[in-house]
């Protein structure tokens, strides 16, 4: 690993964790972490959770276990390039969307309206909520028993009223502080991501074309550069070519920025980068280019009819099993049926939310099928 800078997150210097634990060594404590995660359940269930196009239509689309590899990817290439702590940057991307339902954002929206009068419901508080309690593989705690500063990346965003529950890890929400600036960087990470490979699905699915991209000038822009290199290529490499020097170019903006920053602020230490203004950013004409691309893929994907019509069918589903558990517990499995006394509609959304896409399907199917009676 690169020496890290003094602003980088120590794992030495770990603000530490919910139960305390002998070192980790010869782990560092946030290879510890990232180890975890990926042992985890809710990191499995990923590969069968959908990120745009839900997991049966088609094998070659993007997943969440997919979609938080290419993160961690990502994070990873710009935290070395600043000094900063590779293995906390891994762990906050593989874990930033444990908490995430079935069927993606029209998943989390119909469970979001669900629970409006039990608190809400939001993926990231979610993700938190599955490392630091849902999961059960430890005999002396709850969880994954994170270190703070993970559990401090994967909580990206949270109202002022959570935060005021979450002890130490709210209070930045309350301070007005940013997070550390692995955790900053791979935010932005997520966004470098999920945006050029929606481009990639969307392309594949043909739901968006290369001629509606062209009113795009970051797609525009590479498209024509790798034309002029290669004028006899065409079809799934054009796209990929195009695809990775949007990357390329997008990582290099944030380092470069974000470097500038970083030196402009003087700051030395952690601490004084979350006492400071959020230092990881794209350069303003870069950002204006990579917002003109997030509008395209709102207007012209995700507000596709055909995604339009699967948002729906995830949303009844995930309704119809959200208003089953609630009105009868006994339909829950035994051990969430323990969890509804206690807990009553939130342990309900913790079941929901730990569904796979295929799982909701087939619960939905069990609980409203008729023809289910005889199988």
């Amino acid at each position: 690993m690169t020496s890290l800078a003094s602003y980088a997150a120590h794992s030495s210097q770990t603000r530490g964790r919910l139960h305390g634990e002998p070192p980790a060594a010869p782990r560092s404590e946030f290879q510890r972490d990232r180890d975890r995660i990926i042992h985890s359940t809710g990191f499995r269930r990923l590969e069968y959770k959908t990120q745009v196009f839900v997991n049966h239509e088609g094998d070659l689309f993007r997943t969440r276990l997919t979609h938080s590899l290419e993160v961690a990817q990502i994070a990873r290439t710009i935290a070395r390039l600043l000094s900063l702590n590779e293995d906390l940057v891994e762990a906050v991307a593989l874990a930033h969307d444990l908490g995430h339902t079935p069927f993606g954002h029209a998943g989390q929206d119909a469970l979001n309206a669900c629970m409006k009068e039990h608190g809400g419901f939001e993926h990231n508080l979610q993700s938190l909520r599955v490392v630091d309690m849902l999961e059960e593989r430890y005999a002396e705690f709850d969880g994954l028993n994170l270190t703070f500063e993970a559990r401090e990346g994967i909580l990206k965003h949270c109202s002022m009223a959570n935060a005021e529950k979450l002890g130490a890890v709210g209070e930045r929400f309350l301070n007005r502080q940013q997070p550390s600036l692995e955790a900053q960087i791979t935010n932005l990470a997520d966004e470098i991501a999920y945006n050029n490979h929606d481009v990639d699905d969307g392309l594949r699915s043909g739901l968006i074309t290369l001629e509606q991209l062209l009113e795009v000038k970051l797609f525009a822009r590479h498209l024509a550069e790798v034309r002029a290199q290669y004028p006899t290529l065409n079809g799934r490499r054009e796209v990929t070519e195009t695809v990775r020097r949007i990357i390329n170019t997008l990582i290099l903006d944030l380092v470069n920025t974000t470097r500038m920053n970083v030196e402009k602020s003087g700051v030395q230490t952690v601490d004084e980068v979350r006492a400071a203004p959020a230092m990881a950013a794209f350069s303003s004409e870069v950002l204006d280019e990579h917002r003109e691309l997030k509008r395209f893929l709102h207007r012209h994907l995700y507000r596709h009819y055909k995604v339009a019509r699967m948002s729906v069918k995830a949303s009844r589903i995930i309704t119809d099993l959200y208003t089953a558990f609630s009105g009868d517990a006994r339909l829950l499995p035994p051990e969430h049926q323990a969890h509804e006394s206690l807990m009553g509609a939130r342990a309900v959304a913790d079941y929901i939310a730990g569904m796979t896409d295929r799982y909701a399907i087939r619960e939905h199917r069990r609980i409203f099928a008729v023809e289910e009676i005889y199988e």
